[in-house]
């Protein structure tokens, strides 16, 4: 008898597009048979898309999944594909309240995080995930109820474990289950959204759950992106002795084949694709973030100021990789204040990565509003940010462009940003960058352009001056940044302490942070949560974005001690 071989497709869906979601299916089944399989396994919400969020609500919605599993269940008999075992995730539903009584009313029903079975042209195996998480960017536990049966299927003979993403989180429940089946396998379907780090973190507890069930796990990872998450692949098949036996690249959608063999064998090795260097990881998360949100709000350019400062570089080099720099318009809009070595820089940097670049002064807009309104100090600065903002949004209206926001997270813990200015736009690359690592993130777009990781003889994209120019917003005479803000290396370990991991003033200052800047710092961060709510989502790539991570009040009397 031939041993079972398994198919991870790792790829990318779109939230609420049941239909091309099927095809996907259809279409990676064909290659995994065409590639030996007897087992294709796909990521968690397969044909729905993740998250769906409150879509799953809806009566409507369910029944349209429904409609396209049952149709991709007939497809893939149709294609002579019937004998090989398809598993994918979709919503389901259950009864929370059962009839007891005959005749009596049926009860509420409720959504379900399901992975099915498909084969032989019919639905074979449903399993409803039994941990829902609701802590960070999760919410499942108040749109799904959660199942209570253990899924175990029959390959060839040897049965194969089922779960879904948190079950293996989570101690007990179906993990803990496996064993006293006897499993040869246990598969797990996931929608894990990306973060720095995370990677290693499911490799040990797959490890873990792998030792427990004494059987190998293959952890298949949806890739692409929706909204602010990033979904980074990464699947990987992993031995008893956490031994990774298979692993699928990161940011791209990959079939990763591997064969289970006997009990007495030693384990199969596949294809194992070498982990990412940290800055590289990030870079590619944040490229598939807004090639993901470009591409799947029906986008095709994107536009945004042209500063010659360094996030604006950064956001430029990450358009031009994400959706080509043909595509990427870059708009300088000087005014009185703006250095000539800011535009060198910006016709500089539109010239690398072959952009659209447009010059756009501003001064008789602005002296226009002067006239009326008289402004000066802080106000004047705003009004230069929020003429630019009107700008770029009349390009994006006439045009059809998605305007960029390049700011930092550094600048938006602190508020350094002009609301409808510089903070204008329908999405944030950068959002989840802090100063510090914008500047890191720089430097290694560069190196990799000269190493050739992007293709032979590529220019590096960024300005060196961009890169080593004291940072300035150019909204006064002579001003940078620093004339405000303490130095960024010392203002994000400050805003690292009080925003990611949550320490107060007490803690703070006991690490030995000057009480002054710990105090200034603190009182910009807390009073600028209306801001912070008002900017536009970005790729999420920490711990701990600003958004869907941390929830605060924006009305609050507290203040640290």
């Amino acid at each position: 008898m031939p041993h079972p071989r398994i198919a991870l497709a790792q790829i990318d869906t779109r939230v609420g597009d049941v239909d091309a979601n099927a095809q996907t299916v259809l279409d990676w089944s064909r290659t995994a048979a065409q590639a030996g399989a007897h087992l294709v396994v796909f990521p968690e919400m397969t044909l729905t898309g993740y998250p769906i969020e409150d879509l799953a609500l809806r009566a409507s919605f369910r029944r349209g999944a429904e409609a396209a599993l049952q149709r991709t269940a007939t497809a893939l008999a149709d294609e002579g594909l019937g004998d090989l075992a398809v598993l994918v995730g979709t919503v389901g539903e259950k009864l929370v309240t059962p009839v007891h009584e005959p005749g009596a009313p049926e009860g509420p029903r409720r959504p379900t995080n399901q992975a099915v079975l498909l084969q032989h042209g019919t639905v074979q195996v449903r399993y409803d995930k039994h941990h829902l998480p609701n802590y960070g960017v999760f919410d499942e536990y108040r749109i799904f109820a959660s199942g209570d049966d253990v899924c175990v299927i029959d390959v060839l003979g040897r049965r194969v474990g089922v779960v879904i993403c948190e079950d293996i989180w989570q101690d007990g429940g179906p993990v803990s289950q496996m064993d006293e089946n006897e499993v040869s396998l246990l598969v797990v379907l996931n929608a894990s959204p990306y973060e720095e780090g995370k990677g290693y973190q499911r490799v040990e507890l797959a490890a873990r759950r792998a030792h427990e069930v004494e059987a190998p796990v293959a952890y298949v990872n949806l890739v692409g992106a929706q909204d602010d998450l990033v979904f980074d692949g990464g699947s990987f098949v992993i031995a008893t002795d956490g031994t990774v036996l298979a692993r699928a690249p990161q940011f791209v959608e990959n079939l990763l084949v591997w064969d289970l063999l006997g009990d007495d064998d030693a384990p199969a090795r596949g294809s194992v694709a070498p982990p990412l260097a940290p800055d590289e990881e990030v870079y590619r998360a944040l490229v598939t973030g807004l090639r993901g949100y470009v591409t799947k709000n029906g986008f095709t350019s994107v536009v945004f100021g042209m500063s010659g400062g360094i996030d604006s570089a950064l956001v430029a080099a990450i358009s031009a990789d994400a959706i080509g720099g043909e595509n990427v318009v870059g708009v300088s809009m000087p005014s009185v204040y703006s250095s000539e070595h800011s535009k060198d820089d910006a016709a500089d940097l539109a010239k690398r990565i072959g952009a659209d670049y447009r010059v756009q002064p501003i001064s008789p807009m602005v002296d226009a509003f002067e006239n009326e309104l008289s402004l000066d100090g802080l106000a004047a600065e705003n009004l230069q940010a929020r003429v630019r903002g009107v700008i770029l949004m009349a390009l994006s209206n006439s045009e059809g462009h998605l305007v960029l926001a390049p700011g930092n997270k550094t600048e938006l813990a602190v508020g350094y940003s002009t609301i409808y200015g510089d903070a204008v736009g329908g999405f944030a690359p950068i959002k989840d960058i802090d100063k510090s690592r914008v500047w890191a993130l720089a430097r290694w777009r560069n190196d990799a352009a000269r190493d050739g990781v992007f293709g032979p003889d590529e220019l590096p994209p960024i300005p060196e001056s961009s890169i080593t120019k004291p940072p300035s917003a150019e909204l006064r005479p002579g001003q940078v940044d620093q004339d405000s803000l303490p130095p960024y290396e010392l203002l994000d370990e400050v805003l690292d302490a009080y925003v990611e991991n949550a320490e107060g003033r007490a803690e703070l200052l006991a690490r030995g942070f000057d009480p002054a800047v710990v105090d200034k710092v603190l009182a910009l961060v807390d009073r600028a949560e209306w801001k912070r709510r008002q900017y536009p989502p970005g790729t999420k790539v920490t711990a701990l974005a600003f958004g869907r991570d941390r929830r605060l009040p924006i009305t609050t009397r507290w203040r640290e001690p």
